[in-house]
């Protein structure tokens, strides 16, 4: 069926005469009106959108609190992580340490060059060791082809050979890796 302005109209609210907007029905069938308070009371719209609003920027201020509790917490634990982060390196390295002081009052007195070489070379054999169980890798660039993500050209010379033209003929300075990442770019000489 339909009204005058040619639009539908629903037969369960045309038949009921008590029916109210807003109104729902329970369990028992009774309506019930959100607008009421348990009390039978109608409850003020406005103090009903106040709660709502009082409920909401409770919320609103546990979580901005709670957010800013973890940005606090997270700092501190990056603050701490960065002091103690070469803790288990310079533990690692204090052996190298003890050995270098050890040279040294053992070669004080000595004139022979043989006996200091030694020791500088056993001391350098600890510390790499050390330094490779810690993931340090020397790179290995000497007659290879210049990388331009792994070298650094300083200067280009004449090369000794045919077959070292456009190649790395000199390492002034060596390149390392900490696992797969550069951290220090070999300084190079290019035959030309």
């Amino acid at each position: 069926m339909a009204n005058e302005n040619n639009l539908p109209q629903d037969d369960n609210l045309s038949a009921d005469p008590n029916h109210v907007a807003g109104e729902m029905a329970d369990a028992d069938g009774e309506t019930t009106d959100p607008n009421m308070t348990a009390t039978g009371a109608p409850q003020p719209a406005a103090s009903r959108t106040d709660a709502e609003l009082a409920d909401l920027k409770d919320k609103y201020l546990r979580l901005a609190a709670e957010f800013e509790n973890y940005k606090r917490r997270t700092t501190k634990e990056r603050i701490e992580l960065f002091k103690t982060a070469n803790q288990e390196l310079m533990t690692a390295l204090l052996p190298v340490l003890d050995d270098f002081d050890r040279a040294r009052a053992a070669t004080a007195s000595t004139t022979d060059a043989g006996a200091v070489r030694e020791s500088i070379d056993i001391i350098q054999n600890k510390l790499n060791k050390t330094l490779q169980q810690k993931g340090l890798t020397q790179m290995e660039a000497k007659g290879g082809d210049f990388d331009a993500e792994l070298h650094e050209a300083i200067t280009q010379i004449p090369a000794p050979s045919d077959d070292l033209k456009g190649k790395i003929v000199d390492v002034v300075e060596q390149g390392y890796y900490l696992g797969d990442k550069v951290i220090r770019h070999a300084k190079v000489v290019l035959g030309q």
